[in-house]
């Protein structure tokens, strides 16, 4: 009896403690060493308002605003969508010429880990020679890469969607604030613009 049950104290303990080693090996190979997000303009072709959807790691900006507000941040905090909104808000922004393209914000959501969050410009608008600042997690992670990908479509007299303007940007700690411009040449489907 009294072996038995030591036997299977011994087993209880190795098998915790294995547990608990592979736990923490584990641990750091689920933090994530790349940090990128991705944002999409896009000029809706029959409002012409700029259409902007972010992608980015929930927990990411969950611990950027953690951290700015030196306070515990999760989905269950009272104010949770109100610090994202404000989150998105300060750190993205358009303009043209010196004056800012006043955004609304849609809203937001997550799926599977990452943070899709909705704006749309409130006036009709177009997107050569629009200045985009981005500079979503940069100061919080020295190696995030942002990129904002833009695409203006026109469509022919068939309804067939024809490319005006597409390209992208890339943003990062030292790279904040970006131009979309549309290079002088006829534009038929092959042609891409940065």
């Amino acid at each position: 009896m009294f072996t038995s049950y030591h036997y299977l104290v011994n087993t209880l303990i190795s098998k915790v403690l294995l547990g608990t080693l592979l736990v923490g090996l584990a641990a750091p190979a689920a933090a994530h060493s790349y940090f990128f997000g991705v944002s999409e303009l896009n000029l809706n072709t029959s409002s012409k308002h700029i259409e902007v959807i972010h992608q980015f790691t929930a927990h990411d900006i969950e611990n950027t605003i953690a951290e700015t507000k030196q306070i515990n941040f999760s989905p269950e905090h009272p104010q949770y969508d109100q610090y994202i909104q404000a989150y998105f808000e300060q750190h993205f922004s358009l303009a043209r010429n010196n004056n800012t393209v006043p955004l609304n914000w849609i809203g937001f959501e997550i799926k599977r880990g990452q943070i899709f969050a909705y704006q749309e410009s409130k006036n009709k608008n177009f997107l050569d020679n629009l200045m985009v600042k981005n500079t979503i997690l940069v100061d919080t992670y020295a190696k995030q890469i942002n990129t904002v990908n833009y695409q203006d479509l026109a469509f022919t007299p068939k309804l067939e969607p024809k490319v005006k303007l597409q390209g992208s940007l890339t943003f990062n700690n030292s790279q904040r604030v970006g131009r979309i411009k549309a290079l002088k040449s006829k534009m038929n489907n092959s042609d891409t613009k940065q």
